[in-house]
């Protein structure tokens, strides 16, 4: 909770203003949530503060809240693309992504439970920056993040809009959004390294270096015969536990993806 606090004040989420008469403030909570490594171990505890975006007023609080994600089917294509011309793929995630975003509505929150300041209890946070529960939160991450990586010589692919393309002379790089987390395929090292440098510059990044766990997706890669695997073994056994099937028997099942069924 310390650590979700200290980035909110590093990156100005609020100010701490009288409420303005008439106006009714939104409510906050605190989630909490296990996060766990591909294969299953707990990796640490997390704590975010999360406004009650329900209570939100459409055209007073909010206007838009479409926000684009890339789809499962680029994912694949862009791993193809990753075996065929043995890329080097890297892996990063933006820390508090939403926090990022800058708002254009007025949106006024109680002070989150356990941090309320002394002496200044009866004021309320007037938010300068999107936060986690906000109905328009996730658009104005994605806002931000467009705006900053094309000034950066990034194109956007015309059919899948978080898929980003940067040629330099010989050298590419490909950059796969979805929500927070960033996917980098490149075949130059050097060309690889400048991106990374560039969005620490206009972001909180974390770097985890060759990509292994993305989606809830294990990428498994023999570089020596140029094969690249994906497995999602975690997710699959995650819902086999959760409809109590875990320890059933498995067996082929000659079916392809897309095959219909009748009654003969």
């Amino acid at each position: 909770m310390d650590d979700e606090m200290n980035s909110m004040y590093m990156n100005g989420v609020w100010d701490l203003v009288e409420l303005p008469h008439g106006c009714k403030p939104v409510g906050c909570k605190w989630v909490f949530k296990t996060k766990c490594d591909s294969s299953g171990q707990i990796e640490r505890y997390k704590a975010r503060l999360v406004v009650k975006g329900y209570s939100q007023r459409e055209r007073i609080d909010f206007k838009e809240t479409f926000s684009l994600v890339s789809t499962k089917d680029s994912f694949r294509v862009i791993m193809a693309i990753v075996a065929h011309f043995d890329l080097e793929l890297h892996q990063m995630d933006v820390k508090t992504a939403f926090l990022n975003g800058d708002l254009d509505e007025d949106v006024n929150m109680e002070q989150p439970t356990g941090f309320t300041e002394v002496g200044k209890e009866h004021l309320v946070c007037k938010l300068n920056k999107s936060i986690y529960g906000l109905k328009q939160a996730s658009r104005q991450w994605y806002m931000k993040f467009d705006r900053n990586i094309t000034q950066n010589g990034f194109k956007e692919n015309t059919v899948d809009r978080c898929i980003y393309l940067r040629v330099s002379g010989s050298s590419y790089i490909f950059l796969v959004l979805y929500v927070d987390d960033i996917l980098l395929a490149s075949n130059d090292s050097d060309l690889l390294i400048y991106t990374k440098h560039m969005l620490s510059t206009h972001f909180d990044m974390k770097d985890f270096g060759e990509a292994s766990y993305v989606l809830g997706i294990n990428i498994l890669r023999d570089r020596a015969n140029g094969v690249l695997k994906l497995s999602q073994r975690t997710y699959i056994e995650k819902i086999l536990r959760r409809f109590n099937k875990h320890n059933c028997s498995s067996t082929k099942a000659p079916i392809v993806k897309g095959d219909k069924f009748s009654k003969a």
